[in-house]
């Protein structure tokens, strides 16, 4: 009978310890993105996603003839092929540089305000502070400083063509707009 008295505190102790890991898997916050902190270098992306998929879309950084290339992507997937993230370092062809930037894919990363890929621009204005709007050709950004985040909504989202560079402002955006993407800075 002590056996099994014994057995149920362990084991909703074991659960909590589970449930709290996998939270913070996906949590977001200023400076980390799950795992991943301002000090994770790209070399050890390897075994923070050892069981996912890494695919690399290297530069050919300052020995390459291309001027206007683009950084190197890493980009993670989970077992069946779902996109979770899109990480780019700081420095071009360095394993040993930090992380610069981390575009999220998956609904599962979430603030503790709950902002997250999926969210409507009304929760987004409810639970965190838009510092700043800026508007381009196809998008508005905007910057929550709270995170290092910027967030694009599509101009299509806000009734505007596109090759418009007409000023957007936070009025404008309608209540159900949503993300176009989802990116935390790093630095």
């Amino acid at each position: 009978m002590k056996k099994y008295s014994l057995l149920f505190p362990f084991l909703a102790l074991l659960s909590l310890i589970i449930s709290c890991s996998d939270s913070q898997k996906f949590a977001i916050e200023k400076g980390k993105v799950g795992h991943l902190t301002t000090k994770t270098t790209i070399k050890e992306l390897s075994e923070i996603f050892k069981n996912d998929s890494i695919v690399s879309n290297l530069s050919e950084g300052a020995l390459g003839d291309n001027y206007f290339q683009d950084d190197d992507e890493y980009l993670i997937y989970n077992k069946n092929g779902k996109h979770l993230l899109t990480i780019v370092p700081k420095e071009q062809l360095d394993s040993t540089s930090t992380i610069k930037s981390i575009q999220i894919f998956d609904d599962r990363f979430k603030t503790t305000t709950g902002l997250n890929i999926r969210t409507s621009f009304s929760d987004v204005r409810a639970n965190n502070t838009i510092d700043k709007i800026e508007s381009s050709f196809y998008s508005a950004t905007l910057f929550i400083d709270e995170l290092n985040a910027t967030i694009a909504i599509d101009k299509e989202e806000l009734g505007l063509k596109a090759f418009s560079n007409q000023k957007v402002t936070i009025e404008q955006i309608p209540d159900l707009a949503k993300m176009k993407s989802f990116i935390v800075w790093f630095y």
